[in-house]
């Protein structure tokens, strides 16, 4: 695989992962580290920036389309919805940095946008905590099978 392919197809994963849609960068970069394709600085930018620019579009979807959140399309379910902005009205911003959690950290970030968190907020905090998984998950994956290069 090229390494063009390689940035390119663990973005379009971590991209999607975000954005509510099938994707599984976790197993794509831990997979890249086994096989010791590209440059592990590389891996865990490229990861990050495709995954919070996913985020952010769900920000944007909060933001501007919140109210057809009744539609079927909408990627974020009622009950989901509802629970995010339990967890966002008590703990306010800082649960953005858990905006990598399964399950309720995309509808976090669509209610960050329903609720105008300041964008520049919104993409410090959740650059952090989507960053720090992709550490930790480099960090078991170097451990279970040798540095990359």
């Amino acid at each position: 695989m090229t390494e063009l392919a390689v940035y390119s197809s663990l973005f379009l994963s971590a991209f999607s992962a975000a954005t509510l849609l099938p994707g599984s960068s976790e197993a794509l970069l831990t997979g890249f580290i086994a096989t010791e394709q590209g440059t592990l600085a590389l891996l865990l930018t490229v990861a990050t920036i495709g995954n919070v620019a996913g985020s952010a579009v769900n920000w944007v979807l909060g933001r501007f389309f919140i109210h057809y959140r009744d539609r079927k399309w909408f990627p974020v379910s009622e009950p989901s919805y509802q629970r995010a902005v339990r967890w966002y009205e008590r703990f306010g911003l800082w649960t953005l940095l858990l905006a990598w959690l399964p399950i309720v950290g995309d509808p976090l970030t669509v209610i960050a946008g329903a609720l105008r968190t300041r964008f520049w907020v919104f993409v410090v905090l959740v650059t952090i905590g989507k960053f720090s998984r992709y550490l930790f998950v480099a960090a078991v994956a170097i451990s279970w099978f040798g540095q990359v290069g």
